[in-house]
C-alpha cells in the first residue's frame, strides 16, 4: 500500500470532495480513482442500487475494458459477488474470482480477475450500492485493507445518500415554487373574493375580487381587522363558525353572511371558511366569498311577486267561492223549488211521462247543487276563516272518510296558539293537496294528518300506507313532468321561510312534512 502520509492525503482529498459535492454524477468516477490509488489495485468498480428495480447499476469502473463493463453493467440483488454484498450488507473477500463457484458472469473469468474485495456503500443502515476492488494476481487482503475499504464504502454511501436527499429537496423546493406560483395566479385571478386573516382577526392577504365585494383596495384591506365588515347577527355567526372550526369540526357547505361595504351598503355573500394550520397549530382562517347580493335581491323580488300572485289567486278563489255560493247556488236552489212546486201542484194536469222527466230533472239539479257547493267549499272553505285551521283539517278528513275508501285520522299536539291567516292558509293548502294525492293516487287504506305546535315552529305531517312512488332528486324536477302539486306545496312553504320534506318509496307509503317558523306565523 501507499506510504501512510500519501494515503492520508488521498483519503483527505476524497473526504473533502465527498463533503462538498452536490451532484450524484460526480461521485462514482472520482471515488474509484482515489480508492484504486489508495488500495494500490488496478481494478475498481462502483455500483449504485436502484431501489425500484432491485438492481445494481454499474456507475463507474477502472482497469477493465469497455466490453467487460457492458457484460457486468447490471446485477440483481443476490446475484454474483456484488449482488450478495448488496443483499447482506457485509464485506466480502474473494481469493480467486475466476475459480469461485459463486461467480455468475463469464466476463470475470475471461478477464482473469483473481483477488477481489467488495464493500457495501451504506448510510443510515441502508445499502446504497457496492464498491469492488480487484487484482489479476493472487493475493490476500489484510485486516487494515478490509477496514479501510469498509470505511471508504461508508463514506461514499453517506455522500451518495446526502446528495440524493439534497437533489430530492431541490426537486421538492422547485415543485413547491411552481405550486406556489400557480396558487398565486389562481388566487389573484379567482372570481370569488379570497381573504385570509390571523387568529387575532388581522387580514394578512386578499385578492382583487375582494375589492368588488367590500369596496376597499387590497392595500386598505391588508393589516385591517376583519371584524369591521360584520355587525350584529353577522358577527355572532362569524364567531360561531370560528369556534366550530377550532373544535375540529369541518364546515362542508357554504354559509350565507351579510357584510358591510366601505360605502355603508350591505353585501350578501356565500362563504366557505377553512382553518389554516402550521405544525399542527391553528394560525389563521381562509375565507372564500361569492357575492350573491343581486341574486338574492332578484330572488326576494320574485318571491315578493309570487306572494302577491298567490294572494291574488286566493282572493280570486274566495270571490268565486262566494259567487258560486251566493248567486249560482241560490239560483239553482230556486229552480229546484220551482220544479218541485210545479210537479207537486195537483191543479196542473201534467202527463205521467212528463212528470217522470220533471222528477228526473229535479234529482239531477239537486245532485248538481251538491257538487257546486262542494266545489265552492274546496275553492275556499268558509270553515277555515270562521272556525280556524284545526276545524278545516277535520273537515278535509271527513270529506274523504265519507267515501269510505281511506280512513283519515287528525291529531293535534302541543300548545295551540293564534297563527296568521297567511300561515293558516299555507298549511291548509298543503294538507288539501296531500290528501287529494292520497285519494287519487295512493290506493291507501289509512292516512293521518298531524298538526304539532312547538316553541319556535309549527309542523304539519300527512302520512299514508299507500303504494308510494319514486322521488326525483329534487321536488322541483317534478314540474318538468307536469306534476305541479308537490312543487307548489314546497314553494308555498318556502315563501314563509319554511320547508317541505317528502319521503316515499314504492310499496312503503308516503310522508309529507311541512315546517313553518312561528316568526312567520
Amino acid at each position: 500500500m501507499l506510504p501512510v502520509s500519501k494515503r492520508l492525503i488521498r483519503l483527505s482529498t476524497l473526504s473533502g470532495f465527498l463533503a462538498q459535492t452536490e451532484s450524484l454524477g460526480d461521485i462514482p468516477f472520482t471515488a474509484i480513482d482515489i480508492v484504486a490509488d489508495v488500495m494500490e489495485l488496478e481494478i475498481a468498480l462502483l455500483y449504485l442500487l436502484d431501489d425500484r428495480k432491485g438492481e445494481l447499476i454499474l456507475s463507474a469502473y477502472r482497469g477493465v475494458p469497455r466490453e467487460f463493463a457492458l457484460g457486468v453493467d447490471k446485477m440483481k440483488m443476490g446475484e454474483g459477488f456484488n449482488g450478495r454484498v448488496a443483499e447482506s450488507g457485509e464485506l466480502m473477500m474473494v481469493g480467486d474470482a475466476a475459480e469461485d463457484p459463486r461467480l455468475s458472469r463469464e466476463a470475470v473469468r475471461r478477464e482473469k480477475i483473481k483477488a477481489q474485495l467488495i464493500a457495501p456503500l451504506k448510510s443510515r443502515g441502508k445499502v446504497m450500492g457496492t464498491l469492488s476492488v480487484a487484482s489479476r494476481n493472487r493475493r490476500e487482503f489484510s485486516k487494515e485493507e478490509m477496514e479501510l475499504l469498509t470505511a471508504i464504502g461508508n463514506q461514499i454511501g453517506i455522500a451518495i445518500d446526502k446528495t440524493r436527499l439534497y437533489q430530492e429537496q431541490l426537486a421538492i423546493t422547485e415543485l413547491l415554487r411552481q405550486s406556489e406560483a400557480k396558487y398565486r395566479a389562481l388566487f389573484e385571478d379567482a372570481s370569488d373574493g379570497i381573504l385570509m386573516h390571523d387568529m387575532e382577526g388581522i387580514i394578512t392577504d386578499a385578492n382583487k375580487a375582494c375589492e368588488k365585494v367590500l369596496g376597499y383596495t387590497v392595500q386598505e384591506l391588508v393589516g385591517s381587522k376583519a371584524s369591521q365588515f360584520v355587525r350584529g347577527d353577522a358577527l355572532a355567526l362569524a364567531h360561531m363558525v370560528r369556534e366550530r372550526l377550532l373544535s375540529g369540526e369541518r364546515i362542508e357547505q357554504r354559509y350565507e353572511q351579510r357584510l358591510t361595504r366601505k360605502d355603508g351598503d350591505e353585501a350578501i355573500v356565500q362563504i366557505a371558511t377553512r382553518l389554516i394550520t402550521a405544525d399542527g397549530k391553528p394560525v389563521g382562517f381562509e375565507n372564500i366569498a361569492r357575492d350573491v347580493t343581486e341574486e338574492r335581491r332578484m330572488r326576494d323580488n320574485i318571491r315578493f311577486y309570487l306572494k302577491l300572485v298567490l294572494r291574488a289567486q286566493e282572493e280570486e278563489r274566495k270571490r268565486l267561492s262566494r259567487e258560486l255560493h251566493d248567486d249560482t247556488s241560490q239560483s239553482m236552489l230556486l229552480l229546484i223549488h220551482r220544479l218541485d212546486a210545479l210537479a207537486s201542484d195537483p191543479t196542473n194536469q201534467i202527463p205521467e211521462s212528463v212528470q217522470e222527466q220533471l222528477t228526473e230533472l229535479h234529482g239531477l239539479l239537486v245532485e248538481t247543487l251538491d257538487g257546486l257547493r262542494r266545489y265552492a267549499q274546496e275553492l275556499r272553505p268558509a270553515i277555515l276563516d270562521d272556525m280556524g285551521l284545526v276545524a278545516a283539517l277535520e273537515w278535509l278528513a271527513e270529506n274523504i272518510n265519507r267515501e269510505q275508501q281511506t280512513k283519515v285520522n287528525v291529531e293535534i299536539s302541543g300548545v295551540g296558539r293564534e297563527i296568521s291567516p297567511e300561515t293558516k292558509l299555507v298549511l291548509f293548502r298543503i294538507a288539501q293537496e296531500a290528501l287529494s294525492n292520497i285519494k287519487r293516487h295512493s290506493q291507501a287504506t289509512q292516512a293521518g294528518v298531524r298538526l304539532r305546535y312547538e316553541p319556535d315552529r309549527i309542523v304539519l305531517t300527512v302520512t299514508d300506507n299507500g303504494k308510494g312512488f319514486e322521488l326525483p332528486r329534487r321536488l322541483s324536477d317534478m314540474a318538468n313532468q307536469g306534476k305541479l302539486g308537490l312543487t307548489g306545496m314546497e314553494e308555498r312553504a318556502k315563501l314563509l321561510g319554511g320547508t317541505l320534506l317528502v319521503q316515499s318509496r314504492p310499496g312503503e307509503g308516503t310522508v309529507v312534512t311541512a315546517e313553518l317558523p312561528l316568526s312567520s306565523a
